[in-house]
């Protein structure tokens, strides 16, 4: 396949919301500092909202700004960036109302179309961007998972794409993807021979994926309420972390070869079946409770109304695969939990036979390799040795961490974290999709979702309360417990 052109143009639509400004504006201005971004490449916003031009570049300022801290905004990087800059106010979804944005992209050859709006509007948008004339052979469009709300909805919208865009022209963009952790999770498996031998069920236990927030759902109820924790939290972010633990070795790292083995994986998932739920997993919602020392409303509270969306979901998941038979995945995921965590635990057998008696024989624990990619992204390997000094009890064991943190490479003058959305921006840029999601990807992981909760429904499964910053319903820890393990907290 010859090497796409660089990009020379990204158009944000829903320039002016929560996500625009948090995440993409700040990870454009960064690109920008670094000089990542071609010369002459245009940011255009398009928002149905009117706002003048100087209270937009104000907006944007004040996002790069707060972004930046505790550095100083540069004024060189602003005032160069600023330039590139435009703000035009449509209807995204009606054809003959682009034509301002076919104004400001003006002789933009290869123009990315983000869509930072709700995935309800992906398909009017891009009949409207194709009416317009605006699409072509170089064109890429970014549209933010989840895509639909279950199997049907997500061919019905990879379907309207396929209409107007080419499978390489899309980029189903997963953030998680662009954390720096989760990429080193690639190189730690693949440029390392001290675990890509041991990383199977002759040496593996169990793996654990925690991803837990500590905020509710608030005044995002009305999104929350038709996904639910399963479809918003484990179709989206949690399955990508499973495939990246549990792949086989791709060839390269081309984008399909790291694809194919994502989707090989999730072919391998056993489905769940009416008789597997009550066992191998766990709905919750919570309930009210103190959560970061203050006072926490219930689900229903902030929803108004009665309601069976979970906020929590356990899961014991199996992979029908020869490398990982008999391992058990415990996935985990909720909203009002006690902190605020992002991790993967990797789970090693014991040693076959101890030869340390008497009192080491009570330290002896097995290894464990510990991925958090937030609050802090950090990767720790748990090995024993000898403790310190000497005892009548003959040697005395203990468990010490070698850390590969990624702290000390965010330390120093000049030094900051990286938006994950910057890697994945630039990958858009270059029209490389490695990091991106295929679309059989979507609709393989929707189709093992939908399973899942068809299982809930056919036995009767409701959400079982649990204390706001508790971590979820006694049901989880049950799950885990049954399989002779415990969660790593």
């Amino acid at each position: 396949m010859p090497k796409a052109p660089q990009a020379d143009a990204i158009v944000l639509f829903g320039g002016a919301g929560d996500l625009a400004l948090r995440m993409l504006f700040p990870s454009l201005y960064f690109l920008d500092a670094d000089g990542f971004l071609p010369d002459g490449f245009r940011i255009v916003a398009a928002t149905r909202a009117e706002i003048g031009r100087r209270d937009f570049e104000a907006m944007v300022r004040d996002a790069v700004t707060e972004r930046a801290s505790p550095q100083i905004l540069d004024e060189g990087v602003w005032t160069r960036f600023v330039q590139r800059l435009d703000y035009r106010a449509v209807d995204a979804t009606k054809a003959d109302r682009l034509a301002d944005i076919t104004e400001a992209l003006g002789e933009a050859k290869a123009p990315i179309f983000y869509l930072a709006l709700s995935p309800s509007l992906y398909v009017g948008v891009c009949e409207a961007l194709s009416g317009a004339g605006l699409i072509n052979p170089q064109s890429r469009i970014v549209l933010e998972k989840p895509i639909g709300h279950d199997l049907e909805s997500s061919r019905g919208i990879n379907a309207a794409l396929a209409e107007v865009f080419e499978e390489e022209q899309v980029f189903r963009i997963d953030h998680y993807l662009g954390k720096e952790t989760v990429q080193n999770l690639i190189a730690l498996r693949f440029a390392n021979t001290l675990f890509e031998p041991l990383w199977n069920n002759l040496t593996i236990d169990h793996v654990q994926i925690t991803v837990a927030e500590t905020e509710g759902v608030g005044d995002r109820w009305p999104y929350y309420d038709e996904h639910g924790a399963l479809r918003d939290m484990i179709q989206n972010h949690v399955l990508q972390l499973l495939c990246l633990v549990a792949m086989e070795p791709p060839s390269d790292m081309e984008a399909e070869s790291l694809r194919n083995e994502k989707v090989k994986v999730l072919r391998s998932l056993r489905p769940f079946t009416r008789q597997d739920v009550a066992q191998a997993s766990v709905r919750g919602q919570y309930a009210a409770g103190v959560a970061q020392g203050q006072s926490a409303t219930s689900y229903e509270e902030e929803r108004g109304q009665e309601s069976a969306t979970e906020t929590f979901v356990a899961l014991r998941v199996d992979i029908d695969n020869w490398r990982w038979a008999g391992v058990p995945f415990f996935l985990r995921t909720g909203k009002r939990l006690p902190e605020r965590r992002t991790q993967i635990a990797i789970q090693f057998k014991g040693v076959p036979h101890s030869i340390f008696g008497g009192q080491a024989e009570g330290d002896l624990v097995a290894n464990r390799l510990v991925i958090d990619l937030q609050p802090d992204e950090d990767i720790e390997l748990l090995l024993m040795n000898k403790a310190p000094g000497i005892s009548q009890g003959g040697m005395r064991l203990q468990s010490l961490p070698l850390s590969l943190s990624l702290l000390r490479a965010y330390s120093g003058p000049n030094a900051r974290r990286r938006i994950a959305y910057e890697r994945l921006i630039l990958d858009v840029i270059l029209g490389n999709s490695a990091l991106f999601v295929r679309r059989d990807e979507v609709e393989q992981a929707w189709r093992w979702v939908d399973g899942v909760a068809e299982a809930w429904a056919e036995a009767g499964m409701t959400p079982k309360p649990y204390a706001a910053g508790s971590w979820g319903p006694a049901g989880a820890f049950a799950l885990i417990e049954r399989a002779g393990r415990a969660w790593y907290d």
